[in-house]
């Protein structure tokens, strides 16, 4: 089985200038952040100190700003402009992650399919998330062939009725949000043909910089003046749910500055926030908590895989839920801030997951 791994490479030029591969320079900056020594990062990057001083200079030289801060028996630490090119690239890891990891996945099926002819895999389909991220994991650690697609919820469901994909990752809040949102996916579902796989409970909310200087305690706030907001794209369903939240305060998205800034991720939205882009946006916990955000929770939801009853007993699939309902990746769903793995792996009909639907 192929695994393909593609990851974002950027460059900065200034005028006429060779353009500076930023590759070696943010891995020593980030390794300073981490060290406060010069000499420590560069042999945690593997560069010799010389080199090490060498590049942080070509880099200062070419900015005209400098990126460190160095002093007898205070060690080095970043100055703005060097957190700033940290940020950037997290930043734009988190934008094209599902992007790059869907293309990677598509990658690897060709190669498959080009020598060992039309291989068996389990196919899934799915909003980009944490525990979702974890479970791939776990599916490549074992070498299960895996071909992954994301996208948003209502697309993956819809794909599963089509039968394009033999998973199909979902999220449906509790509460008073539950019905709106089930309704909004049951042109898809159908409950003689699907089931679903419990795969967790997590915490979405409001994410705001250290500290919350805007004092942002809900919606309402999300419209006061001087509240930049960054949002979900259109279909998502965090942002579906968003809407459907306003919807019942009488909230107008329009009042909402930045309400039409999209990011594709929860942790593309912490990233924004994180760098100063934007003073709140609406995700998960955990994004959150990676990004060293404050967060206001708001309402739970519970996350499944939709999957064709008659596909259960494939043993493929067995392989997945028995991952699934292993005591192991329970573990693993509860370490992730936010998430809740309790009842992760439970298999459901639609009519027990959604009670008079």
């Amino acid at each position: 089985m192929y695994k393909v791994k593609i990851k974002p490479h950027w460059e900065i030029s200034r005028d006429t200038e060779p353009p500076l591969d930023t590759a070696v320079l943010l891995a020593l900056l980030t390794a300073i952040q981490e060290t406060g020594s010069i000499a420590n990062a560069a042999k945690q990057t593997g560069n010799s100190y010389r080199h090490a001083w060498g590049l942080l200079r070509d880099a200062e030289r070419m900015f005209g700003h400098p990126l460190i801060s160095t002093g007898r028996g205070r060690g080095s630490r970043l100055l703005p402009l060097a957190e700033k090119l940290i940020w950037a690239d997290r930043r734009i890891a988190a934008r094209l992650s599902p992007t790059l990891e869907t293309l990677a996945s598509e990658l690897e099926g060709e190669l498959s399919k080009t020598v060992s002819g039309q291989p068996q895999v389990i196919r899934l389909n799915a909003s980009h998330g944490f525990a979702v991220a974890a479970l791939l994991n776990q599916l490549n650690d074992r070498r299960l062939p895996v071909e992954l697609r994301y996208r948003n919820s209502a697309d993956a469901v819809a794909a599963l009725a089509r039968q394009e994909c033999d998973l199909a990752g979902f999220h449906v809040p509790l509460g008073e949000f539950e019905d709106a949102s089930v309704a909004s996916y049951s042109h898809w579902l159908n409950k003689d043909k699907h089931c679903l796989i419990h795969l967790a409970v997590r915490n979405q909310g409001l994410m705001v910089a250290p500290g919350n200087p805007k004092n942002i305690a809900g919606l309402p706030d999300l419209s006061r003046e001087g509240v930049l907001f960054v949002n979900r794209q259109t279909g998502s369903g965090t942002r579906m749910l968003l809407e459907l939240m306003l919807s019942r305060q009488a909230l107008s998205p329009t009042a909402i500055e930045g309400f039409e800034t999209a990011e594709f991720t929860h942790s593309a939205i912490a990233a924004f926030i994180a760098s100063g882009m934007a003073d709140v946006g609406f995700g998960v916990q955990t994004a959150a908590h990676r990004f060293g955000l404050d967060f206001i929770p708001l309402v739970r939801e519970r996350y499944f895989f939709a999957v064709s009853s008659a596909a259960m007993k494939d043993p493929l699939m067995q392989q997945v839920i028995a991952i699934l309902q292993s005591a192991s990746f329970r573990d693993i769903v509860n370490q992730l801030n936010g998430y809740d793995g309790s009842a992760t792996g439970e298999i459901l009909s639609l009519s027990e997951a959604f009670a008079g639907h």
